[in-house]
């Protein structure tokens, strides 16, 4: 369109096409950079010039930083009660023989817990006969309340399973092979 103008001689076409081009680009370049207001710690791209306190911000001035990423929330520094695997929750370096006694200590209950499940698991087996367990008394005259003893049985079977396998997990980190 710009070669070919029906108002304008020829001569006058290329100035006249950067012309509109350059106007164009202008008009672009100042509809994207609104202007911003500085009201105390709040800016706005709201007109509040005629506000007291609120004045223009020069746009060559403005700069977007990120905020840095918060910190972790620290833990207690309180030790533990000799719950879980008896390590302390403090994140201060503990010396060599006061680890390796903690080390010991945690060892010794999880190989007595260990054996509490692993005896458990054994009079559980026994009480569950292969899926046959013997019917007590009332049991007898109420064939659902047979059903739900077994289930529960079976369901206990697999819960300390999966005991012996968490605590079998724990005592392989610590370098401690659990008798199967």
């Amino acid at each position: 369109m710009c070669a070919k103008t029906k108002h304008f001689p020829r001569r006058f076409a290329p100035s006249l096409c950067a012309f509109f081009v350059l106007a164009g680009a202008a008009q672009s370049a100042g509809a994207s950079q609104e202007r911003i207001f500085r009201c105390g710690n709040l800016y706005t791209n709201l007109d509040k010039a005629s506000e007291t306190g609120c004045e223009p911000v020069p746009l060559d001035r403005i700069s977007v930083v990120q905020s840095p990423v918060p910190p972790p929330a620290k833990p207690s520094q309180r030790p533990s009660t000799g719950s879980g695997s008896g390590r302390s929750l403090s994140l201060a370096r503990v010396s060599g023989p006061e680890q390796r006694q903690k080390d010991g200590e945690s060892r010794q209950i999880l190989e007595a817990e260990w054996r509490k499940a692993k005896a458990r698991l054994q009079e559980l087996h026994a009480e569950y006969n292969h899926g046959e367990p013997e019917r007590l008394g009332t049991e007898r005259n109420n064939p659902q309340k047979y059903l739900d003893r077994v289930a529960a049985l079976k369901s206990s079977i697999t819960r300390t399973e999966a005991d012996l396998t968490g605590i079998r997990r724990e005592l392989a980190r610590m370098g401690v092979a659990a008798q199967p």
